[in-house]
């Protein structure tokens, strides 16, 4: 029987889940919100990025990653996060926080002038190792998902799909859903070979996603 294409990230070795530990046991700190490639902070470490949709549950993903419960602010208003976010995990790695997109309320000109400043940072930042892109386990790729995937394949950026909110689907459905997210992920070149499914409520794939970032070079 031949492997599935984008298979479900096996749990890390002993050593590598050590490594994630360490590296989010530290203190994460928020280092600063940008809304111009001027005021991005020096390059001056490794960097990994979160996309994802409004209201895909990256600010929980990302309290969850760094065991901080309001590090990243968690919001009913989609499209609440409109900079990039960067917070400091150990000495040697940036968190990157997307802006959320899909929003459906914000005005034309603030989501273009989003969507610039994605595609500056996406395209000219040397340290970025790796995007990890939100996809819901609910729902699956959507339209909106394709473009920041499509934007991703245009910048050359390497990009892993983490399904969000696990827990809240049934297996049968998820199975249902993992084959959606396949067949959509087959259509793009920067995407990764392998797929990271999550629950921030209940902890779980939170200890591969670190040993993943601390362990990307």
């Amino acid at each position: 029987m031949s492997q599935l294409p984008f298979p479900i990230a096996e749990e890390p070795d002993e050593f590598s889940l050590e490594k994630g530990r360490l590296l989010f046991a530290g203190e994460t700190v928020f280092v600063k919100g940008v809304v111009a490639m001027s005021g991005l902070p020096d390059a001056d470490r490794m960097e990994v990025c979160f996309a994802g949709r409004s209201n895909v549950g990256k600010s929980s993903l990302i309290n969850a990653l760094t065991g901080h419960k309001a590090l990243a602010r968690a919001s009913n208003t989609p499209g609440r996060t409109q900079e990039i976010n960067f917070f400091t995990a150990g000495e040697e790695h940036y968190l990157v926080d997307l802006p959320g997109y899909g929003y459906a309320n914000a005005p034309l000109p603030v989501v273009e002038k989003w969507q610039r400043l994605l595609k500056q940072y996406l395209s000219g930042r040397q340290t970025l190792r790796r995007a990890f892109v939100l996809i819901d386990a609910r729902h699956g790729v959507k339209k909106v998902d394709h473009e920041i995937m499509s934007l991703l394949d245009s910048s050359a950026v390497t990009f892993q799909c983490v399904l969000t909110k696990a827990d809240k689907v049934k297996a049968a459905e998820r199975d249902k859903v993992l084959d959606q997210v396949r067949g959509e992920l087959a259509k793009h070149p920067a995407a990764f070979p392998e797929m990271i499914v999550t629950s921030s409520e209940k902890g779980d794939g939170i200890p591969t996603l670190r040993a993943i970032i601390a362990t990307l070079i």
